[in-house]
């Protein structure tokens, strides 16, 4: 189903910051970038089980670790000028949420993105967060194609 609909105040001022700053598209992002981040985790982490058991979890993406994403993939003109941390993981939830919303990407795909891109042993915390910082700014440049090149 295509909820591009949602995003018609966005479209009329379509530009990197009005994506990058909109509030309602950072807290569905929010909750999508968690979402596909526990999933994607729960199917690395079972497929690399030796036990052949099915690992699930859940697990919340730091600001930290988004923020790091973000300045990893060279995207920070869609942030709000003087950003800190905080607003820079809610730009990285506001990209994931218009590229949904838009369609340019289903929740299978960001999902699958992310399993594909995982390596190494994300049992291991100092591990993982390098892992989850490296594949969501891979995700983001893998997504900068769908996103308005203007930055006004």
């Amino acid at each position: 189903m295509v909820y591009d609909y949602l995003l018609k105040d966005i479209t009329q001022d379509l530009s990197q910051k009005a994506i990058g700053t909109n509030k309602g598209l950072a807290k569905i992002g929010d909750e999508l970038v968690n979402f596909v981040y526990s999933v994607a985790k729960s199917i690395y982490l079972t497929k690399s089980n030796s036990h052949n058991r099915a690992v699930l979890t859940s697990k919340k993406v730091g600001k930290k670790i988004l923020a790091t994403a973000l300045k990893d993939a060279n995207l920070k003109q869609f942030a709000k000028n003087r950003a800190d941390a905080h607003d820079l993981a809610d730009t990285v939830e506001a990209i994931i949420g218009y590229v949904w919303l838009s369609n340019q990407m289903q929740l299978e795909e960001l999902i699958d993105f992310l399993v594909d891109n995982f390596s190494g042993n994300l049992n291991d915390r100092n591990e993982e967060i390098k892992q989850a910082q490296e594949v969501f700014a891979k995700l983001l440049i893998h997504v900068k194609p769908f996103l308005p090149e203007n930055e006004l």
